[in-house]
This record gives C-alpha cells, sequence and structure tokens, in this order.
C-alpha cells in the first residue's frame, strides 16, 4: 500500500493551488496524506526527513527548483519516491524529465508514471539534481531571486543576465579525477548532472542523469560581445565548439579560485567562496516520470 505525503512550499502556486492538490488526490483515492507546509524553501528538508521517518514511501514535492533541490538533498538514498508538482519559475528537474506542467498531469505522473532511478551531484556537502554552477551563472540565479522573478518570471533571467555579463574574470584552476584539466581566466564554472539550464538553454547536450560523471563546462568569455557568442551557441546546443568554452566530464572535480565566488545548486545561490569539491552519487533518488511513449 503506497503512503504518500506532500511537502509544499505554500507560497507558490499551481493550477488551482494546493486546495486543487488536495482534491486531485482525494480523487485519486488519497484523501489523507501526510502532509506539510513550509514558508521557504530551506524549511523544507525537515519536512521531507519526517515524512520519510513517518513511512512515506512516495513524497510529492510542491515547489520551485530551490525547495526540489533541498529535498533531494535531504532524502537521497532513502527508500522513497520524488514526484515532482512544478510549482516554479524554471522548474529545472521537471523539465529535464518531462514532467508536465499541469497539476493534474503531474500527480498523475506521481502516482502511476514509471520510477527511474538518478545520479545526484554533490559540490561542497550539498546535493543537486541538475546543475550547480560558479560565476556567471550563480549571479544570474542569485539577482533573479525573490520579487524580481516573482513580477517578470523566467524574464528575470534575462536581465539579469546582462548585468552578470560585467563580471569579472576570476583565475581558476580545475582538476578532474585527480588530473589539471584548466588553468586561467574564467567567469563561469557549470557542473551539469543533466543538460538543461533555465529557459532552455542546452548546456549539455550529452549528459545522461545515470552515468555517474559529471559534466564540466568553463566559460571564458569576459565583456558582453563575447558572451552574446556563447549564449548563441548555446541556443543551438553547439557550445562545445565555441573557442570561449571549454568541456569535461568526470566523477570528482575540485575547483581553486583565486577570490569568493557566489556559487548556486540547482538555481538556488550560496554564499561565495574559494574552494570548490563536487562528486557524483550513483543512483541515489528514484524520481517519478512520465510512462514511456506518453
Amino acid at each position: 500500500m503506497t503512503s504518500v505525503a506532500v511537502v509544499a512550499h505554500k507560497n507558490k502556486t499551481l493550477g488551482g493551488g494546493l486546495e486543487e492538490l488536495r482534491q486531485v488526490l482525494a480523487e485519486r483515492g488519497f484523501p489523507d496524506p501526510l502532509w506539510y507546509e513550509v514558508s521557504k524553501s530551506r524549511l523544507a528538508p525537515e519536512r521531507a526527513r519526517q515524512a520519510v521517518a513517518e513511512g512515506a514511501d512516495l513524497l510529492f514535492v510542491w515547489g520551485g527548483d530551490g525547495t526540489i533541490q533541498r529535498c533531494v538533498d535531504a532524502v537521497a538514498g532513502e527508500a522513497v519516491d520524488l514526484a515532482i508538482l512544478p510549482a516554479g519559475t524554471a522548474n529545472l528537474l521537471a523539465n529535464n524529465l518531462h514532467v508536465p506542467i499541469d497539476l493534474s498531469a503531474a500527480v498523475d505522473v506521481g502516482l502511476s508514471g514509471d520510477r527511474r532511478r538518478l545520479d545526484v551531484g554533490v559540490l561542497n556537502g550539498e546535493r543537486f539534481a541538475v546543475m550547480a554552477g560558479v560565476g556567471f551563472d550563480a549571479i544570474t540565479m542569485r539577482d533573479a531571486d525573490g520579487e524580481l522573478k516573482g513580477h517578470f518570471g523566467r524574464m528575470a533571467y534575462v536581465w539579469t543576465g546582462v548585468r552578470a555579463t560585467h563580471m569579472t574574470s576570476r583565475k581558476v584552476r580545475i582538476e578532474i579525477d585527480g588530473k589539471p584539466w584548466f588553468k586561467g581566466n574564467a567567469t563561469c564554472v557549470l557542473l551539469g548532472q543533466m543538460g538543461t539550464l533555465a529557459a532552455g538553454i542546452v548546456a549539455f547536450p550529452d549528459a545522461q542523469p545515470d552515468d555517474g560523471l559529471l559534466e564540466v563546462g568553463v566559460v571564458t568569455a569576459a565583456n558582453i560581445l563575447q558572451w552574446t557568442r556563447v549564449l548563441s551557441r548555446l541556443v543551438v546546443k553547439d557550445a562545445k565548439h565555441s573557442p570561449l568554452t571549454q568541456m569535461g566530464r568526470g566523477r570528482k572535480v575540485e575547483i581553486k579560485l583565486n577570490r569568493p565566488t557566489t556559487y548556486e545548486l540547482d538555481g538556488g545561490a550560496r554564499k561565495a567562496k574559494k574552494k570548490f569539491r563536487a562528486s557524483v552519487e550513483p543512483g541515489a533518488i528514484t524520481v517519478c516520470v512520465p510512462k514511456k511513449g506518453e
């Protein structure tokens, strides 16, 4: 017998809201799920762990990328299936896995969709499901947070992205699997567990979320003209052929910068640091995805 739990960021919206979610679950035979509401994404992990401790084997997570990332970090390795209710702006994990941005359809994926075991990336001890980054993309995500994103949706990323092109380069050293891989000036380092960024931009077209590897990308663009060239390549899924990028992959990555720089995990900004260690946890989560052919 499936035991269903819901962890919901109550300030996020999808369809008719949480009232409709209760109704849809009741219609599907789950009138009394374990139910936890939080006002901030950083409060979600405790509730996710509580749901698992109380016996939930199917956990619906209602919220944006930050809420989902924090729940992934909290329950990776546990015997629970994660069902995404994409109530955010970018909905990175949902879009990469083709989970519909529709309340009823997303619930049905959770209840009767396929189950897929996926790797998670780990950066400085915290797990992420899609993408982590240092520099340009982290500044873009940080500055688009909160009120700006609430008013302008995905266009907030465009505005803050333009501003972020003015950031100065850092001296960067990167090792992949213990071997020197990059040394020079850069404005962005990306770590990809999956391929697609916000706004549908594909950074790593060959990424596989269950191959035990992290995709690594470095961007050396130093002004708005060079960034325009890189972003144009990203739009046509051809960034690896840009002279302003370098791509690689591995199981363990070490990054050192000459000064503290903001970083992000699945779109959630973190405080600036100079040193980063990244790795992969193979098959750490089970996620509900649409049935093949649907």
